[in-house]
């Protein structure tokens, strides 16, 4: 890639090169710099499109998923008109329309043990956008082996935090902070628990402004320190951070020299709860069920705010599934029961809670109230 600048690109990023911080130097760094984006949704869209309009001569997007009408609320990179596509074209076509002077590499995989160091060394700085504990732990080991900055955030509800991990400057790791991953269903996800939509454009934006730092050497960067942004209260705090010695990964005797199974790690189950067929009833089965004089009892072990959304008409009771244990005495063991949630995982561990409590004739609804929309009543939203 030539390191000059072409008249067609000193206009474009002309507001950039009378700034004497960044100037014809710095702007041919970030023609010379490359940035692979882990995640094409809500943190990634505001980083895609920042970084392609900064001038960042690669860009790598890294995404298996399809753009859904409900992204849209958040994952500004994508269209009405892209719904359906994988995201990494949406945003690809977006990108292309934004900066048509750089070039971007699309990955439609998943990233795991044995293809990230491959995809990930070709980059000058890594970027996590993901939302899930397994690929945060993968991005930040797969970065410290490789010698990579990783700029993180991380984002729900109506709160963030960004931060740059790199020990090869000193810095920390994720390890460092977070040693241990909470425990499986701890931590409710953006689909459980909900995200302003704008939330990922203030936090993405800031690790986009980051990574135009470090890949052309200017300012602070977030290194060592954890910016805390509350959008309610509109604060922002920040915690020192001091890489751990004894860290498995990054302190003064690491044990860890290679990529593990994070999944196992993590101790995540899979997204279908499979327990049985004499424990799993489908949407179209109970449908015709509910018809009959002796219909089973209806368990919803949704929040009370997804209830307002959407419902199947006759539920009995609402129990959100974190507080199933304490009030199993307002159930009745002896009836038939079908307990459903927004996907049937949720529904799943409920039903396990259950039968450890005793309980026998109990089925989950498979697919929850997403599938019975699609299987039985499409009057019922889908969210």
């Amino acid at each position: 890639m030539a390191t000059t600048l072409s008249n067609e690109e000193i206009r474009r990023y002309s507001r950039h090169l009378i700034m004497p911080e960044v100037g014809m130097s710095g702007q041919r760094k970030l023609k010379q710099g490359s940035v692979l984006l882990i995640g094409t949704g809500g943190l990634g869209s505001p980083l895609a499109l920042y970084l392609t309009a900064a001038g960042v001569g690669h860009i790598g997007l890294l995404d298996f998923d399809v753009v859904d009408e409900s992204n849209l609320q958040r994952q500004i990179v994508h269209g009405t008109a892209t719904v359906g596509m994988p995201k990494i074209a949406s945003a690809k076509q977006r990108l292309n329309d934004l900066n048509p002077l750089i070039e971007i590499t699309t990955y439609d995989t998943a990233i795991d043990s044995s293809n990230a160091l491959e995809i990930m060394r070709p980059y000058d700085v890594i970027v996590d956008g993901t939302d899930n504990f397994p690929t945060r732990y993968l991005t930040n080991d797969a970065s410290v082996l490789l010698g990579k900055p990783n700029v993180y955030g991380s984002i729900f509800r109506f709160e963030g935090q960004a931060t740059v991990f790199s020990p090869k400057h000193g810095g920390p790791c994720y390890r460092c902070l977070y040693p241990e991953p909470p425990p499986p269903g701890l931590v409710p996800s953006c689909a459980e628990g909900g995200v302003l939509g704008v939330l990922p454009g203030v936090i993405g934006t800031i690790q986009a402004t980051e990574t135009i730092k470090l890949l052309t050497g200017i300012g602070e960067p977030l290194l060592g320190r954890l910016m805390l942004y509350d959008a309610l209260g509109m604060r922002f705090r920040e915690l020192k951070l001091r890489r751990n010695p004894e860290c498995p990964l990054c302190g003064e005797q690491p044990t860890i020299r290679e990529l593990i199974d994070y999944q196992q790690f993590c101790g995540i189950l899979p997204e279908v709860v499979s327990l049985g067929a004499q424990y799993e009833i489908l949407p179209s089965e109970l449908a015709s069920i509910l018809q009959r004089d002796e219909r089973p009892f209806l368990l919803d072990v949704r929040n009370p705010y997804e209830v307002e959304i959407a419902s199947i008409a006759g539920t009995d009771k609402v129990i959100p599934v974190d507080q199933l244990a304490e009030r199993l005495h307002e159930l009745d063991s002896a009836r038939d029961m079908v307990v459903y949630c927004r996907s049937g995982v949720r529904s799943g561990r409920a039903v396990e809670l259950l039968k450890g409590a005793g309980f026998r004739k109990l089925r989950n609804l498979v697919g929850g109230i997403l599938r019975w929309s699609d299987d039985v009543d499409a009057t019922v939203a889908k969210y």
